[in-house]
C-alpha cells in the first residue's frame, strides 16, 4: 500500500503546500525562500468571515540570505493571506531576528528563543526550520561546504548513522566504526 491509496471513502479538507527555492545571487550569498499556502476544501468560518473553499487561510512567504558559512545575513517575511489581518502579519517583520544565526547545530533553538510561542507566528517558525535544510540541499553538489567539516546530514536519520554501512561507503572518511547489533525487535507471545 502506497500512502496515497485510500483504504476508506474519503473527502479532502484541508491541503497545505509548502514550496521552498534556493538560489546563488550575484554578489556571493544565496537566497533560500520558502512559500507556505493552506487552503481548505470546504467553508471555512475563521476570523469572524467564512472563507469559501480553495481560498487562502494562510499565504506566509519567509527568504533567509545567507553567507558561503551559513550565517544568516538577511531575512525577511510577509504574510499574504492570514485569520486574522491586522494581528498575524504584524509580526512579520520580527523575523529579521534570524540575521546573525548560524544554521547548524543548535540553530532550531535559537529560532525558538527568538521567535517561539508568542513571540513569533507558528507557520513562519515552521517555516525558518524548513529552510535550514533546504540550504544544505542548496549547498549539496555546488562544493560550497568544507571538506574538513562533518556533512551535516550525517547521524541524523538512520541510513547516515557514521556507524553504518552507508557513511562506510560513501562518507569512509566520517566512518566510526560498525554500529552495535540488535537483535532485533522482541515479540511477547
Amino acid at each position: 500500500m502506497s500512502p496515497s491509496e485510500p483504504t476508506a471513502s474519503r473527502q479532502p479538507l484541508h491541503r497545505r503546500t509548502i514550496e521552498i527555492v534556493g538560489y546563488r545571487r550575484d554578489d556571493g550569498l544565496y537566497d533560500i525562500e520558502g512559500r507556505l499556502l493552506d487552503r481548505k476544501d470546504v467553508d471555512f468560518t475563521v476570523g469572524g468571515r467564512v472563507k469559501p473553499p480553495g481560498e487562502a487561510i494562510h499565504h506566509m512567504w519567509l527568504r533567509i540570505t545567507v553567507d558561503r558559512e551559513l550565517r544568516i545575513v538577511d531575512a525577511a517575511a510577509s504574510t499574504d493571506a492570514m485569520p486574522y489581518p491586522g494581528s498575524c502579519d504584524g509580526i512579520t517583520p520580527d523575523y529579521a531576528k534570524l540575521v546573525g544565526l548560524s544554521i547548524g547545530p543548535g540553530y532550531l533553538r535559537h529560532v525558538k528563543e527568538r521567535l517561539g510561542g508568542v513571540h513569533g507566528c507558528t507557520h513562519l517558525t515552521e517555516l525558518a526550520a524548513s529552510l535550514a535544510t533546504a540550504a544544505f540541499q542548496t549547498f549539496a553538489g555546488q562544493g560550497l561546504m568544507p571538506s574538513e567539516r562533518k556533512p551535516p546530514q550525517l547521524d541524523r536519520c538512520h541510513a547516515l548513522d557514521s556507524r553504518g554501512e552507508t557513511v562506510a561507503r560513501y562518507y569512509p572518511k566520517w566512518y566510526r566504526g560498525a554500529a552495535p547489533v540488535s537483535d532485533g525487535p522482541t515479540e511477547n507471545h
